[in-house]
């Protein structure tokens, strides 16, 4: 219960809905007792024979009261009959019992009402945190987590939660209350039979929590599971020409199934555990309600201590008790369950964030001068990609860096940006330690191009607009004409409205790259890092996107990682790296005339 507990602070905020929702939980309790205690002088008007009248009794103190109010109950159905007949006071009580069962249920409604803004108000704030937590991890964390399961958590697990929210409080309110007042009326009405069912609480709630012991751990593993399948759905759908193309439908049909079958056996193993709850609440409530006949028979016809119409007014009230029973089982069960859940949502929600700004960091609005890297290594797990790294990159120049694959190019790029940390050294902006200012304001000082043109499932206005988001129409056109898209992209049916699919499936690759230095352009950063922008293209998609990024790069500082080299000659400087170590550094025509590493590089690219 201790994960459960934690995510209840949730709740706080809705504390109003809470007590309104307990108020009517008091009066849906406090009802529901009543209209069965209403059914106790129907009966005594249809079963009792005798009309003769009788003396109104007196009050003789505490001790006396439950035969006063026998006394009194049949000394007002008599004089009420005489007076009007019995069908017109069975009429008047039936009225009334409608009466209570309408206050019940009114009641019942109510605090349902004011629970669901509770509830639905639960889910969003947890969901909006995750979904913050989310965005707010560093690259890392992903590298190390299946992005299915993080789906898991924000749906499933929040799922869950939610609906245990009510069950905690019809558990702790509603429910027992219903038992509480309905076991203080049958004390009233006859405490030798109710001595019977205080033996059968303890019992039935002990065997009931026997069977519950193993539901957490169950459900963890259902859970998990979910988070399992979705992952290989969400890989499935990201990675579907691939899979195609390789026939490879029945490798990852095949993968499905197997967790899905997980999931069906352990949903299974959990479902019948709690389903197990209601069935043996009631069978023990019937046992007992059995043995309160055979005992009430036996004083109302045998004894005659106690009234016909009291006794099953009293067994109508015993059988009440069931159903608040059963649904605190079932709702403790939820709870045992939402736990589980509750572990997986504060994994997240606790989960440390490595990238974080320091306590006052500097908001930093221009780049006046260099960017300094001072002796950097990192590693992403164990082995080092970058080793006593060191590199100055004045304002305005453009810095290439090059190398075979797995040289460390792009961990360059994603330090810069500060995606990830280094492990030693520093990098510095105009001589403050990137990781000493905000990163609002070292992210804003930068454009990224990637490799992959990551696009978004909206329109090109609004993919474009993630860089600015006030831009107005003539910015947009303006940045299109530098990035050279804005001729395809007045030839789409909605021009900048149109939307370009999930990740602009809808445009070629040369067509999302440029959408993405468009994007760019439009940010207007002092510093550019282009990180392969220009692999993944066909020749005249390379041609049409160089030249967006030369007019780009005009007036910029520029660090630019390539794989093609023909698109670095211009630079001020190349940087050769081999496993994270400087080998060669100077212009195109320098390095070619050393015969080294570059030379190679080019000699081999020409080849190609």
């Amino acid at each position: 219960m201790n994960y459960f507990k934690k995510i209840l602070r949730y709740a706080y905020p809705y504390k109003k809905f809470a007590f309104l929702n307990i108020f009517f939980n008091v009066l849906y309790a406090l009802f529901s007792t009543l209209s069965f205690v209403a059914l106790i002088p129907v009966l005594e008007i249809i079963f009792s024979k005798e009309r003769t009248p009788v003396k109104e009794p007196v009050y003789e103190g505490f001790s006396n009261v439950k035969d006063y109010s026998q006394e009194y109950l049949n000394y007002f159905i008599i004089e009420n009959i005489n007076k009007y007949g019995e069908f017109k006071v069975l009429m008047y009580m039936v009225g009334i019992i409608i009466l209570l069962f309408l206050l019940k249920n009114l009641s019942n409604y109510l605090a349902m009402f004011y629970s669901t803004f509770m509830r639905n108000g639960v889910l969003r704030d947890l969901r909006n945190d995750l979904y913050s937590k989310v965005i707010s991890f560093p690259l890392a964390f992903y590298s190390e987590k299946r992005k299915g399961d993080t789906i898991s958590r924000l749906s499933g697990d929040v799922d869950e939660v939610k609906n245990s929210v009510l069950s905690v409080l019809e558990m702790i309110v509603r429910e027992p209350l219903t038992i509480l007042f309905s076991l203080i009326t049958m004390l009233f009405i006859s405490p030798k039979l109710t001595l019977f069912v205080f033996i059968f609480l303890p019992i039935s709630g002990f065997l009931i929590s026997r069977v519950g012991k193993s539901l957490k751990k169950g459900s963890l593993k259902v859970q998990q599971e979910q988070g399992t399948f979705l992952s290989i759905l969400e890989e499935t759908m990201g990675g579907l020409r691939i899979i195609k193309a390789f026939h490879a439908e029945r490798i990852f049909q095949n993968k499905f199934e197997d967790s899905n079958q997980r999931f069906y056996k352990y949903s299974n193993s959990v479902m019948n555990r709690q389903n197990l709850a209601s069935p043996l609440s009631e069978l023990l409530g019937i046992i007992t309600i059995g043995i309160l006949l055979v005992y009430g028979g036996y004083l109302v016809f045998v004894d005659s201590t106690l009234e016909a119409s009291f006794f099953l007014g009293y067994i109508m009230l015993a059988y009440n008790i069931l159903t608040p029973a059963k649904a605190i089982a079932k709702a403790s069960y939820s709870v045992k369950r939402a736990d589980g859940s509750a572990h997986r949502i504060l994994e997240l929600l606790e989960a440390e964030n490595t990238i974080t700004d320091i306590e006052n960091p500097v908001h930093k609005k221009e780049f006046d001068a260099s960017i300094s890297i001072k002796n950097i290594s990192f590693k992403y797990e164990d082995q080092y990609v970058l080793k006593n790294f060191s590199l100055e990159i004045p304002k305005g120049k453009t810095v290439a860096l090059v190398g075979q694959s797995g040289s460390g190019k792009s961990t360059i790029a994603n330090l810069l940006t500060r995606f990830y940390d280094v492990n030693e050294g520093s990098i510095e902006i105009d001589g403050v330690d990137i990781r000493n200012i905000s990163k609002e304001s070292l992210r804003g000082l930068m454009g990224i191009v990637s490799q992959d043109s990551i696009l978004f499932n909206d329109t090109v206005a609004n993919n474009l607009k993630l860089g600015k988001p006030t831009a107005s129409n003539e910015e947009l056109k303006e940045a299109a004409e530098i990035s050279n898209s804005y001729e395809f992209i007045k030839q789409l049916p909605a021009g900048l409205d149109t939307n370009i699919g999930d990740g602009g499936n809808k445009l070629s690759g040369g067509q999302k790259q440029r959408l993405s230095i468009a994007r760019a352009v439009l940010k207007n950063p002092p510093i550019m890092v282009l990180d392969e922008a220009t692999s993944a293209l066909d020749t005249e998609s390379e041609r049409l996107v160089q030249d967006a990024l030369e007019k780009m790069m005009q007036h910029r500082t520029s660090v630019v990682i390539a794989h093609r080299l023909s698109t670095i000659q211009n630079a001020d400087t190349i940087v050769v790296l081999n496993k994270g170590e400087i080998v060669e550094k100077g212009k195109h025509e320098e390095l070619l005339a050393k015969e080294g590493v570059y030379h190679s590089l080019v000699e081999m690219q020409s080849f190609e």
